[in-house]
């Protein structure tokens, strides 16, 4: 008979606490990764209410408008996102120069301002 030898290897202990350190990992790294995933829906959203707005200040400026005072609305979709635009043309102090700003709003959630955009137009001579 071999007398009795201890043999090497770890014990259950040690795997528990191993497994309860690759939970928690595993766990935060799954958290980061919806948290990313949230995040780069939200910068889509913003980059196309971005494009929009430009969209119509740049309407505005290449047809060399000079908008009348007042508010309007319209729809200005973007790929797969309904959105509407807010038109809002105020006078400015100097005569020769209105001040467009181009809101733009989720048409499900129509009271959340995704974007606001502000551009002074000068009265073509």
């Amino acid at each position: 008979m071999r007398p009795y030898t201890r043999q090497s290897g770890f014990t259950l202990l040690e795997v528990l606490v191993a497994l309860v350190i690759v939970g928690t990992a595993l766990g935060a790294s799954m958290r980061a990764v919806g948290s990313l995933a949230s995040n780069s829906a939200g910068l889509r959203t913003a980059m196309m209410a971005t494009w929009s707005a430009e969209n119509r200040l740049v309407q505005i400026r290449l047809a060399r408008e000079f908008p009348s005072v007042g508010k309007r609305s319209f729809e200005c979709p973007q790929g797969d996102l309904n959105l509407v635009c807010e038109e809002e043309v105020l006078a400015s102090p100097n005569p020769l120069l209105r001040r467009v700003e181009v809101g733009v709003y989720d048409m499900q959630n129509p009271e959340r301002r995704i974007l606001k955009l502000v551009q002074l137009v000068m009265r073509p001579q």
